[in-house]
C-alpha cells in the first residue's frame, strides 16, 4: 500500500520524465536507433513520459521473436496450461488496478474514478477466454465417400499484430490479446503514440506471469515506419486494428503485402432516438452517459440525438440543463465529472466542425468554446447543437468529443431512415416503453450494436463491432475466439484395401 502511494507520488512529478522501454522477446529494450518521443499530459499539455520510437528493424525483431515463440512450445501447450497464463494476467490486473488507473489518467486525461475500476472489470475478459480455451471444438463431417473419416480441427493462426488506440486501452487490448493467447497464437502489440504509457505498465504485469519469451511483445512508434512495418510484415498472419478509417485504409493496403487476415473496429456516429412514450429520466441518464461520459471520447458515443416532435422542446431543455451542470476539472479529482480531451488535434477538429455547423444554420444551445478551466489543458465543455439537417458537420462526422447534435422526427419510419443515413454503423440507441416498437426499430437500424432503454455497456460475452464504415469483424463474445483460429481438414482412409490405381480405367 505504501509502495503504491510512493509510486503515484513519483508519477505526479511532471518535472521528471518517466522513461519506458519496449518489451520484445521477454526483454525491455530501447529502439535500435535510440530515437524516442514524448507523451503529453492532456491536463496541462506538458510532456511526462518518454518512450522508444520503433524502427522497421525493431518491428522485424519483435515479429521474429513472436514467430520463434509460435514455432516453439506455446501452441502445443494444453489449452488449460495457456488458460493459467490468462488467469494470471487477470489477477495481476486486479492487484494493480489503481496503479494502472493513475498511469492511464495522466496519459489520456480520462477520469481516475473510471480508470481505477476499469482494470478490475477488464480482468473478467481474460477469465472469460481462459474458460473458453478448451471449449473450441472440431467436427466429424458426413462425407460422401466410402471408407473415409473426415474431421476438422481449429488450429492457431500464427503471429498476430494488434494496433491499440489511446482510449479504452485495457479493454481494446483484452479483446485481442486474450482470444489470441487462448488459441495458441503469439502477438506484437503496438501502443498508441498519443498515450503509450499504460500498455508498458501492462507489459510489466504480463512479464510477472512468467509467460514464455516472445509470446507477447509491446512496441511503440508512429504509423511510419512502425505501423506500416508491422502490418505488412511477411510473418504477420492476422491484424486486429481499432482506430480511424484513414489508418484502416493504409492497413488494408499493407496487408496486400502479406495477405494477412484483417479485422477493423473504426468508430462511429451513433444515433439515439427518444420516442414520446419514453421514460424521460432514464433516457436523460443514458444520453448523458453516452455522449458526455469519458468526455465523449468513446467509439460508441451517442452523438446524434433524434427527439420526437411532441416532446422535443421539453426534452431538449432537460438535456441542456443536465449538460450545463456537468463539472469540468482535473481528472484525478473525485468530484470531476468531465476531464480534458486527449489532444490538441481533437480540440481543433471539434472547433472546426462546430464553426461550420453554426455557419450552416445550427443553433448552439450550450458549450461550443474552449473552457477557461485551464489555459494549458485541452478542456472542452458539454456542447449541444440543434440541427435542422442531420448532414451538418457536427451531426455527420465523428468528432470524438462531448458534442451532441439534436434533431426532430415525426414518426417511426422517418427516424429509422434518418438513423441509417450515415456512413457509420457501430452503435445506436432507442428509448421507448413500447417493446414492439423497440424490437422493430432496433431490427431496422443498420448498426452492429443497439441499446434499448440503456446505453454504453460492455460484457465479455457480448460481441462488439460494426457495419458499413465502422469496420468488420467482432470482438468479445464466444464466436470471436474462432477468429484467432483456422480450420484444418484431415482425411482418414479407413479401408484395409489399397486405393484404386488412378490410371486403371474401369
Amino acid at each position: 500500500q505504501m509502495m503504491l502511494i510512493l509510486i503515484s507520488k513519483n508519477l505526479l512529478k511532471m518535472s521528471e520524465l518517466k522513461q519506458y522501454k519496449m518489451f520484445i522477446d521477454g526483454e525491455w529494450v530501447d529502439s535500435e536507433s535510440k530515437k524516442t518521443f514524448k507523451s503529453l499530459n492532456p491536463e496541462n499539455n506538458e510532456p511526462w513520459v518518454e518512450v522508444p520510437q520503433a524502427s522497421e528493424k525493431d518491428i522485424d525483431i519483435a515479429v521474429n521473436a513472436a514467430q520463434k515463440a509460435f514455432d516453439g512450445s506455446w501452441p502445443n501447450l494444453f489449452p488449460r496450461e495457456r488458460a493459467k497464463y490468462l488467469k494470471a494476467i487477470a489477477n495481476e490486473l486486479r492487484e494493480n488496478a489503481e496503479l494502472l488507473g493513475k498511469i492511464e489518467t495522466i496519459d489520456t486525461g480520462k477520469l481516475f474514478k473510471e480508470t481505477k475500476t476499469q482494470a478490475n472489470y477488464i480482468a473478467e475478459y481474460y477469465d472469460y477466454y481462459a474458460g473458453l480455451a478448451d471449449k473450441v471444438e472440431g467436427t466429424v463431417l458426413p462425407i460422401d465417400k466410402a471408407n473415409m473419416q473426415v474431421i476438422t480441427t481449429r488450429v492457431p493462426i500464427g503471429v498476430v499484430a494488434a494496433i491499440i488506440p489511446w482510449n479504452s486501452q485495457m479493454l481494446l487490448t483484452a479483446v485481442k490479446l486474450a482470444p489470441a493467447l487462448a488459441m495458441g497464437n503469439t502477438i506484437v502489440i503496438k501502443s498508441s503514440e498519443l498515450a503509450p504509457a499504460t500498455l508498458f505498465e501492462f507489459g510489466k504485469l504480463i512479464e510477472k506471469t512468467g509467460i514464455p519469451k516472445g509470446v507477447v511483445n509491446i512496441v511503440s512508434g508512429f504509423g511510419e515506419p512502425c505501423g506500416r512495418a508491422l502490418t505488412s510484415h511477411k510473418l504477420v498472419e492476422r491484424v486486429a486494428f481499432t482506430g480511424g478509417p484513414e489508418t484502416a485504409r493504409h492497413i488494408i493496403r499493407n496487408s496486400a503485402d502479406n495477405l494477412s487476415q484483417v479485422s477493423l473496429e473504426l468508430g462511429g456516429k451513433s444515433p439515439v432516438a427518444v420516442f414520446e412514450d419514453a421514460d424521460q429520466e432514464n433516457a436523460l441518464n443514458g444520453i448523458t452517459a453516452g455522449i458526455f461520459g469519458a468526455s465523449g471520447q468513446s467509439c460508441i458515443a451517442g452523438s446524434r440525438l433524434y427527439i420526437q416532435n411532441s416532446i422535443y422542446d421539453n426534452f431538449l431543455e432537460k438535456i441542456v440543463s443536465r449538460a450545463n451542470k456537468i463539472k469540468l476539472g482535473p481528472p484525478m479529482d473525485a468530484k470531476t465529472q468531465m476531464g480534458p480531451l486527449n489532444s490538441l488535434k481533437q480540440l481543433e477538429i471539434i472547433e472546426k466542425n462546430i464553426k461550420l455547423t453554426l455557419e450552416q444554420g445550427g443553433k448552439l444551445r450550450c458549450g461550443g468554446k474552449r473552457h477557461t478551466f485551464s489555459n494549458k489543458g485541452y478542456y472542452f465543455p458539454p456542447t449541444i447543437i440543434e440541427c435542422d439537417n442531420h448532414n451538418l458537420p457536427t451531426a455527420e462526422n465523428e468528432l470524438f468529443g462531448p458534442v451532441l447534435s439534436v434533431m426532430k422526427f415525426n414518426d417511426e419510419k422517418e427516424v429509422i431512415n434518418k438513423m441509417n443515413d450515415n456512413q457509420y454503423g457501430l452503435s445506436s440507441g432507442v428509448y421507448t416503453k413500447d417493446i414492439n416498437r423497440g424490437l422493430r426499430v432496433s431490427n431496422a437500424i443498420r448498426a452492429g450494436i443497439t441499446f434499448v432503454n440503456t446505453y454504453r455497456l460492455i460484457s465479455p460475452s457480448a460481441p462488439f463491432g460494426g457495419m458499413k464504415d465502422s469496420g468488420y469483424g467482432k470482438e468479445a463474445g464466444i464466436e470471436s475466439i474462432k477468429d484467432y483460429t483456422r480450420i484444418k481438414t484431415t482425411w482418414f482412409n479407413t479401408s484395409d484395401k489399397p486405393m484404386d490405381d488412378p490410371f486403371t480405367m474401369g
